[in-house]
């Protein structure tokens, strides 16, 4: 299935204020409850990563985990949980990192991947980059190279998206909203 832009964003909604005031939430969730939209927004990834070198999926508590877990399951790679504080069992490592609205703390279970593992590290969206570079600290202490950042969305007003570019690390997004 052809990936079509205005029809994912037509799926996004935008929840204001939340989850606080002067935020403008985008909402992927109702792409999960659309078969037509969730087998684009899948195959979209499916057919950009199947060729490649990737060796492990990572993706980011919790809406990451959504599309990252069928992706997983298509190309065959294993999936790598990135979650917030005290969610996995085990030993783990953590890191802390600001949000655009708080902060927060992440934790990878150690041994989750190793040297020479080639990782996309998968999120739903990408906004001031926080997040992204906290899960890509946590997988790079344990040796494992970040292949792609990809995410749904990308919000480049918030610099994110930029950010990770300057830091050589090559970003996809199937759809962006700019200032709106």
């Amino acid at each position: 299935m052809l990936y079509d832009d205005f029809y994912v964003k037509s799926l996004i909604q935008t929840v204001e204020d939340w989850p606080k005031e002067g935020i403008s939430f985008r909402d992927i969730t109702p792409i999960f409850s659309d078969p037509k939209g969730m087998r684009m927004v899948v195959d979209a990834y499916v057919h950009r990563y199947m060729s490649t070198d990737i060796t492990h999926i990572a993706c980011i508590d919790a809406r990451g985990f959504l599309i990252a877990a069928v992706l997983a399951y298509e190309l065959q790679k294993p999936l790598i949980l990135v979650r917030k504080k005290g969610k996995l069992p085990g030993k783990t490592i953590s890191q802390k990192y600001d949000l655009e609205y708080g902060e927060a703390e992440l934790e990878i279970q150690e041994g989750a991947v190793k040297a020479g593992d080639e990782v996309l590290l998968f999120d739903d969206l990408i906004a001031t980059g926080g997040t992204l570079f906290a899960a890509i600290k946590l997988l790079t202490k344990q040796g494992a190279n970040i292949k792609e950042v990809a995410a749904i969305i990308d919000l480049p007003d918030l610099g994110g998206s930029q950010k990770l570019r300057d830091s050589d690390i090559p970003v996809f997004c199937l759809c962006a909203y700019d200032g709106d």
